[in-house]
């Protein structure tokens, strides 16, 4: 993250904990800065989710993954030795397949679908399928790779669209 965005990002973090808690007016330097790592995709999905919750809109992480059952069990044989039998099971996901890493209703209304990109990702067959969808849907799709890039996308947004 560049440090124009790393200070536009904490300038609407102190905005926002201040208008939550007025009793800070005044104490400011008590307040915690964010966290602004960005060093995976996890980091990079939670700054999205948080820049734009900042600007007054609504956003979820979407877990689409299934779910490991085990079914192991850990017996003892007649000379008293323990084993353990069975195996476990996969239960697949019930969500969508390919569906985007963050949900967002931003700012007019607009549903925005974020796919988180890091490093060398790519976009699976089913996720291209996910994204044309939407899209013809009217929807808002869009991947991100760094916070950089996803700020340039909601400036020009805002620009795009007068709110």
């Amino acid at each position: 993250m560049n440090k124009e965005n790393k200070k536009r990002f904490e300038v609407l973090h102190l905005k926002k904990t201040l208008e939550k808690y007025p009793s800070f007016v005044g104490r400011e330097e008590t307040i915690p800065p964010p966290k602004l790592k960005e060093a995976g995709a996890n980091d990079l999905t939670r700054l999205v989710i948080q820049w734009i919750e900042l600007n007054n809109g609504q956003a979820e992480r979407i877990s689409s993954q299934g779910q490991y059952r085990d079914g192991k069990k850990v017996v003892t044989d007649c000379i008293g030795r323990k084993r353990t039998i069975g195996s476990g099971i996969w239960t697949p996901g019930t969500s969508t397949l390919g569906t985007a890493d963050i949900s967002a209703i931003i700012k007019g209304g607009r549903s925005v679908k974020i796919e988180i990109k890091w490093a060398k990702d790519r976009q699976s067959e089913a996720q291209i399928n996910y994204q044309n969808s939407i899209t013809q849907a009217g929807g808002i799709y869009i991947i991100v790779r760094t916070f950089d890039e996803f700020l340039d996308w909601w400036d020009n947004f805002e620009s795009t669209y007068l709110f």
